[in-house]
């Protein structure tokens, strides 16, 4: 089949979901080898900046937050405090709420457990299940719980 010509907003959206997938298959993945991890955190970037040029606030948001995820899950909290900050500001500064805004306050929860401060960690615990009352559908606020509920207190 042949595939047909893309405009490059078409092009860049493309990029933009098939590297956001990617790198959730990933961060799903069991027994990642060094060199996944590496791509992983590759194809995080590359979404985020494809929707950089094409997207809107929600998905700098979501691809931050995405980011943030894959280098808490390589134990660079450093990195994964700065993305998740970034998350949270374009929802702030967006007022994106619901799902997202606690997400963007999960990744925060996740970064300070990643680097031990828990002072910081347990702030940011209360802040993200404070926002978890604003998500309207009960199926996302049910997933947002599991997830969070996966860094220990």
């Amino acid at each position: 089949m042949e595939e047909k010509n893309l405009s490059l907003n078409e092009w860049h959206k493309k990029q933009a979901v098939e590297s956001f997938n990617a790198t959730w298959d990933l961060i799903d993945k069991k027994d990642r080898r060094t060199e996944e991890n590496i791509k992983m955190v590759h194809t995080a970037h590359a979404s985020r900046y494809h929707w950089e040029v094409i997207g809107t606030p929600l998905e700098l948001a979501r691809g931050e937050w995405q980011i943030s995820r894959v280098y808490s899950l390589l134990n660079m909290a450093e990195s994964a405090l700065f993305h998740a900050q970034h998350s949270l500001k374009l929802c702030i500064d967006n007022n994106i709420g619901d799902f997202d805004l606690a997400f963007a306050y999960e990744a925060i929860t996740r970064a300070y457990f990643i680097g031990s401060n828990l002072d910081l960690m347990k702030k940011n615990y209360e802040l993200a299940l404070g926002a978890s009352k604003e998500i309207s559908k009960p199926e996302n606020k049910e997933y947002f719980l599991s997830e969070l509920n996966t860094i220990p207190l």
